[in-house]
């Protein structure tokens, strides 16, 4: 009796802390942008179904996804994700500066890490997704120069200033110059990936010049309001308006022959789902990178009306 009065009590307590000790064998956290404007929208609704896929096919991982609506919150969320002792996380920053350190805290406690889009500064990431921003401006120019057979004015409305931008538009350039030599950018101004910069700066484009061929937004967002203000003008001179990020309303328009709106160009933000199936096979592999895992590289794509079908997501909010 005084051997089983012993045994009991134990057995009890290791009872109690297995009932207790319910986290799961993986925890993977994900950092992400609130949905600001659109694109970002679509990176927070493909993490949120990357969360339901990889949780209803793993039943041993959880996946935790934050959202910040600037850098400074960003960086509190991070920490929390650390404090949850995350074994993996994947960021995609508004501002990659103001992370770098807390990223690097986060390699320092043995986080397997993903950076998603926008390069850390001081890389110490295990692994590096990204869309193709040379690819993106050279897709665009492509898309232009087709749809005016190489010739015609075009303005240009550029993005935030920062190197996504540059590289974006450096590429675009030069493409032009070397395939399109016949087509001539007349203005290049940043709209900011906004609508209503985009809505006010078509308006300043279309008093400013008389004849336009075509305008490259740069962005589908910013796309909205040039379609707003061309619309509002009354003019029919111009031959094409193209954008970029493959919004789903836009990418409508091109499946649906719009007389203007013949193109866009992709700039996938499910990048960040690729970025957690990415942290999970890392995960499962001892927190261990595939050579060919360490840098994915996600080119973007023309959106025309013949393959527009295959980049339509009607449930996206993008």
């Amino acid at each position: 009796m005084k051997i089983w009065k012993l045994i009991v009590p134990m057995l009890l307590i290791v009872a109690l802390f297995s009932g207790c000790s319910s986290r799961k064998k993986y925890r993977i956290g994900v950092s992400v942008p609130a949905a600001t404007h659109g694109w970002t929208g679509g990176v927070v609704w493909n993490a949120k179904e990357a969360k339901k896929r990889i949780e209803a096919a793993n039943p041993d991982v959880e996946v935790i996804v934050t959202t910040a609506r600037d850098t400074a919150e960003q960086v509190d969320r991070i920490e929390n994700l650390l404090v949850q002792n995350v074994d993996a996380l994947v960021v995609l920053s508004q501002e990659p500066g103001p992370l770098n350190e807390v990223c690097k805290k986060a390699k320092a406690k043995g986080v397997y890490l993903v950076i998603v889009s926008n390069p850390l500064p001081e890389p110490c990431q295990d692994i590096f997704v990204n869309g193709s921003n040379t690819s993106f401006g050279e897709a665009s120019a492509d898309a232009l120069g087709q749809i005016l057979n190489g010739k015609g004015d075009i303005l240009v409305m550029e993005g935030i200033p920062c190197p996504i931008n540059t590289d974006r538009v450096t590429a675009f350039r030069k493409r032009l110059s070397e395939k399109y030599p016949g087509i001539r950018i007349l203005e290049s101004q940043p709209a900011y990936w906004n609508t209503e910069k985009g809505l006010t700066l078509m308006e300043t484009y279309l008093l400013k010049h008389k004849k336009i061929d075509a305008v490259w937004a740069g962005d589908d967002d910013v796309l909205k309001g040039v379609i707003k203000a061309y619309q509002n003008s009354k003019r029919t001179d111009i031959k094409a308006l193209t954008g970029g990020g493959g919004s789903k309303d836009i990418v409508k328009l091109v499946m649906d022959n719009d007389p203007v709106v013949r193109a866009t160009v992709t700039y996938p933000p499910n990048m960040v789902a690729v970025g957690m199936d990415l942290a999970l096979k890392g995960l499962r592999a001892g927190k261990k990178t595939a050579p060919g895992d360490k840098e994915v590289i996600i080119p973007s794509e023309v959106v025309t009306p013949q393959n527009a079908k295959n980049f339509y997501f009607p449930d996206s909010v993008y």
